[in-house]
């Protein structure tokens, strides 16, 4: 059974930026459809970006495009989220997701179902 671990998060400044990681020990991750949402205190869940199997495009919510990006390390076994230019409404707790059904991530991130999920993680952005 795919277990995600989810680690990194924390306090950053306006402006700022953070990786977030996301381990699998014993799995592929590259088989696997791989992304993050988040959600925050009194909004609905977000679906941030979607990254399809065996090397498939990304898709992004165009809340995050253009300052968050996913990766691999060359293991396969865990993905980062690297966030950059972080604003105060990117505060909430994050989670990383994977779902072995297909390879292609839904274009609109929000309609990705998941069969997996880490444990999240808070972010805070504040000065």
């Amino acid at each position: 059974q795919l277990r995600l671990e989810q680690s990194g998060g924390g306090l950053v400044q306006p402006g700022g930026s953070l990786t977030l990681s996301c381990a699998a020990p014993g799995f592929r991750l590259d088989f696997y459809q791989i992304g993050w949402f988040r959600q925050a205190p009194g909004k609905e869940r977000e679906g941030l970006l979607c990254m399809g199997a065996n090397g498939g495009s990304t898709n992004y919510a165009d809340s995050v495009k253009g300052r968050f990006n996913i990766s691999r390390n060359n293991a396969g076994d865990t993905v980062f989220l690297q966030m950059n230019s972080l604003k105060p409404e990117d505060t909430a707790i994050y989670y990383c997701a994977a779902d072995g059904r297909g390879f292609y991530c839904p274009a609109h991130v929000n309609l990705w179902v998941t069969a997996h999920e880490g444990q999240g993680t808070q972010v805070t952005v504040s000065s």
